[in-house]
């Protein structure tokens, strides 16, 4: 039932993938905050069809957590049901994406007229380089930024090296970081196209302060809140 159930999904989806990524490129001319509220519709549509085909919900808690002032969202990664309901959690926000994922035909075109921080993982310094300018900048503008700190997927109860770059970008533009966890990956298992009916979890934690902390220290902090969070989390499908 899971496998047919996944695959009436993903042939609701695909058209309109086709269609949005033709309207990503169509608004390029536009303002960022225009193509952010065009784009985002598909992932609005990709969560109804989601929880109409495949019957598959949300709970999230500690959105109340969520401050005013732009901040770093320091999430764990486990699928991409993160990537879309983030989009409606949190205010406009920009992500940092692999620039691989731009050159994937209809969704990575749509994902490129969101303006991402598309950075290539194998730059090293420069790379992160790139995520403290572009980012920095981009909370000043008012946009708060996505970041993924293990810098891929991971399926549930596994963790990965945490980067420090989400943390150094707080502190450098001298804002918060939100430690949010789930366990997604439960019922959106990566590289899978099984999808589960049931109900994510996800927890947003308390605005974590830069001030006075090393990239480290911020990094250890949310890393800590965010496994332990995980940890209460169911990690097998009901």
């Amino acid at each position: 039932m899971a496998a047919l159930r996944s695959i009436i999904f993903y042939l609701g989806l695909f058209p309109m993938t086709v269609i949005f990524s033709m309207i990503g490129i169509l608004i390029l001319p536009l303002n960022r905050q225009t193509r952010y509220l065009t784009v985002t519709r598909w992932s609005k549509f990709a969560l109804w069809w989601l929880r109409i085909s495949c019957g598959l919900t949300s709970r999230i808690a500690g959105v109340e957590n969520i401050p005013v002032a732009p901040s770093v969202i320091f999430c764990k990664h486990q699928s991409a049901w993160e990537t879309m309901a983030l989009q409606f959690i949190f205010p406009p926000h920009v992500q940092v994406v692999k620039r691989e994922l731009l050159r994937v035909p209809f969704f990575g075109w749509g994902l490129a007229s969101l303006n991402p921080i598309a950075i290539d993982r194998s730059a090293g310094a420069q790379a992160l380089r790139q995520v403290l300018r572009i980012g920095a900048e981009r909370i000043g503008q008012g946009w708060w930024v996505l970041l993924f700190p293990e810098g891929t997927r991971t399926s549930p109860g596994e963790q990965h090296e945490y980067s420090p770059s989400a943390a150094a970008l707080a502190i450098r533009a001298g804002c918060k970081m939100i430690p949010v966890a789930h366990n997604a990956g439960v019922f959106w298992p990566r590289n899978v196209m099984h999808k589960f009916s049931g109900e994510i979890q996800m927890a947003i934690g308390p605005p974590i302060d830069s001030e006075g902390k090393s990239a480290a220290e911020l990094t250890a902090e949310a890393r800590s809140w965010v496994e332990a969070q995980c940890a209460k989390m169911p990690r097998i499908p009901p």
